[in-house]
């Protein structure tokens, strides 16, 4: 009796069970749409995508007249500039540019007396010009910076990150070091900065930022394997950006991806081997950008031709491509010697004892070697840290 107690009440929990296994199954199925349903589906759909073809249309007709006619240009004279690395190179030479429009500049860069001397050829030009050591690296000291410049010189409006670092040397001979410095100053720094001066823009709707990236963030090239890559990361960085600002409603907010060859003459692609595309001098650079910001363009790729270029990519097989780079740049840092040299002296920081005298004066360590090239010497003479080159 008490057997057959227990049989009907398993067999009454076990009814139970199937049928709440039966409700969550019959739960968890999508109700099926109703003709009306399906059908109002579609027509959207449709007209989403007859609506973007239009809108296309419109967008390319509008590019084809300001071909024709020219785009239009924005003043800048009334903006207040941050030029990220703005201590030499490309960045000195867009804040003279920038001053002589009558844009407030500021410039932030690790090297102190790079910075005095930006300032004072801002200066001697009639500009304003303010300066402020920081390591962009570090989001502690953008933010801190951040909020002192906001209030000795007020929200700026047109933020240029420029500065980057570049090591030139084989995956498997770049100190780990080097690779996160790569993505801290090429990618990194771009966030925090934003985040120091975006809701500013935002809230005075009114802003632009400038990406100086670089081809390399469209293809690979050797020896540049952590340069690529994070130059690849701040191209995707703009994109997202500025896709993402436009689905917030922030259409006042402009960006501008500027991705040049190599550059001369800023220290850092100098002695680069490239063929078929000559390098490219650094005031038609710096000239070029200015252009792209007064004309609020999304993406400046120079020179122009490597559009075309670069659409090979994508349409030939990767022997033709590979073969393309190969050529086009044999080497991208072409001096060896100074390289190893730079490797050999980090393994000795690397792997001294205690006991063992540090070495604190790194371009003391290449006193003895008479084969240093002159871009050996240009990494240690710009360079506080271990191999790099500064834009």
């Amino acid at each position: 009796m008490v057997e057959e107690n227990n049989n009907n009440n398993a067999s009454e929990n076990g009814h139970v069970l199937t049928n709440n296994t039966q409700s969550s199954a019959d739960a968890g199925k999508a109700t099926p749409l109703t003709f009306y349903e399906n059908m109002k589906s579609w027509v959207e759909a449709i007209a989403d995508v007859m609506w973007f073809i239009i809108c296309s249309i419109g967008f390319i007709l509008k590019d084809l007249y300001y071909i024709a006619f020219g785009y239009p240009e924005k003043e800048l004279n009334n903006d207040i500039a941050l030029v990220t690395g703005g201590g030499s190179g490309l960045g000195r030479l867009l804040s003279i540019r920038l001053g002589k429009m009558g844009t407030k500049v500021v410039v932030w860069d690790i090297n102190k007396q790079g910075i005095d001397e930006t300032v004072k050829m801002v200066q001697e030009s009639g500009g304003f010009c303010k300066g402020y050591v920081v390591d962009i690296s570090r989001k502690e000291e953008v933010y801190k910076a951040a909020e002192v410049l906001r209030h000795e010189v007020g929200d700026i409006s047109l933020l240029i990150n420029n500065a980057g670092v570049v090591s030139g040397m084989h995956l498997l001979n770049t100190p780990d070091h080097l690779i996160e410095r790569s993505f801290n100053v090429n990618v990194m720094a771009h966030f925090w900065t934003t985040k120091a001066f975006l809701p500013k823009m935002i809230e005075n709707q009114n802003g632009h930022i400038v990406t100086i990236a670089s081809l390399a963030g469209h293809v690979g090239i050797t020896k540049l394997v952590d340069y690529c890559a994070s130059k690849f990361a701040a191209v995707g960085f703009d994109e997202a950006l500025r896709l993402e600002l436009e689905v917030l409603g922030h259409t006042n907010i402009q960006t501008t991806c500027v991705c040049p060859f190599f550059i001369q003459q800023t220290g850092m692609f100098d002695d680069v081997n490239a063929r078929w595309v000559p390098t490219l001098n650094a005031n038609d650079v710096a000239d070029r950008v200015i252009t792209a910001i007064k004309k609020n363009e999304k993406i400046a790729i120079i020179p122009g031709y490597c559009k075309f270029l670069l659409s090979f990519k994508w349409t030939f097989p990767w022997g033709c491509v590979g073969g393309l780079l190969k050529r086009l740049v044999p080497d991208a840092s072409p001096h060896g010697i100074a390289q190893k040299s730079l490797l050999n002296v980090y393994k000795k920081l690397s792997t001294s004892s205690e006991s063992s005298p540090i070495i604190t004066d790194i371009s003391a360590a290449y006193r003895e070697t008479p084969a240093l090239t002159k871009a050996g010497s240009l990494l240690i003479k710009r360079s506080p840290s271990l191999g790099e080159r500064v834009l």
